[in-house]
């Protein structure tokens, strides 16, 4: 169902890989509600991904980016607004990696280079992101950019690892950056906190599966799904919510604010008499 609520909107869509990245279901719903975007992902992922697919099907141009190089990042926004034929709308950062966990280095182990790159993919790549915006002046007053998170920002998720504090750090930028780009540009900025879903990326950490269906059974609406977050992206991304900066909001079925529920405490409970 199409609302047409980004008509007339432009932006870019960071790190859509395949048709499980909810940065790929994002791209589907903007352009369905009148929005044009390019797409940017590291060379390296585009090689792995569908994204000439996606672009096809979404009309859309595709500026190959490393998001932790400033030069590329500049040459990205000044090719975006170009091609668009304006400045920008709206922005979704969709970028997370740590070598660790992809290496099974555990969180008390870790490789401190591997550690910093993966603080640089996946956090520090949001405020170069937002810094050469800003400096470019490249976004249209009440713009709004989302990145994408995990409530391991605030809680123990052991198996998470150094992702942990990536997102915590995406998290702060977003309220730092938030600051200052509501104030001189009248631009918001917030993140969604996900529920854990099924991806090609987040597939990596250990005991995912787990995870998710914790998650599930935790959840009084049970697991938000990517459709789920690229709807919600799309609201961000619209006039309906002009004046909603600075926040985290979670996107979980309503997990972040549950203690226990009845499904996880009966299969404990069942766990314990077997």
């Amino acid at each position: 169902m199409s609302y047409n609520l980004l008509k007339g909107k432009r932006g870019i869509i960071f790190g859509a890989l395949d048709e499980n990245s909810i940065a790929w279901k994002t791209a589907e719903r903007v352009h369905e509600e009148g929005g044009t975007f390019v797409l940017t992902n590291a060379p390296v992922a585009m090689r792995m991904g569908e994204i000439n697919k996606l672009a096809e099907k979404t009309g859309s141009q595709i500026i190959p980016a490393d998001a932790t190089s400033e030069e590329d990042l500049q040459n990205l926004v000044s090719q975006a607004t170009e091609i668009l034929g304006g400045k920008l709308d709206f922005v979704l950062h969709s970028i997370g990696m740590s070598i660790n966990v992809r290496k099974g280095k555990h969180y008390t182990d870790q490789n401190y280079a591997w550690t910093q790159k993966g603080t640089d993919v996946s956090a520090m790549s949001f405020h170069k992101t937002m810094q050469t915006l800003y400096k470019q002046d490249a976004m249209n007053e009440w713009g709004s950019i989302v990145a994408l998170t995990y409530m391991a920002a605030q809680r123990v998720f052991p198996d998470y690892n150094d992702m942990a504090e990536n997102k915590a750090y995406l998290e702060s930028v977003a309220r730092s950056f938030g600051y200052f780009f509501g104030k001189d540009k009248k631009v918001r900025v917030n993140t969604i906190s996900q529920s854990p879903t099924p991806t090609t990326a987040g597939s990596g950490v250990k005991g995912f599966d787990g995870f998710i269906a914790y998650a599930e059974k935790m959840s009084p609406l049970g697991n938000a799904t990517a459709m789920d977050c690229a709807n919600y992206t799309v609201s961000l991304f619209s006039d309906l919510t002009k004046r909603v900066t600075l926040q985290n909001l979670y996107n979980d079925g309503g997990f972040s604010n549950m203690g226990v529920s009845d499904a996880v405490m009966d299969a404990f409970v069942k766990g314990q008499e077997e």
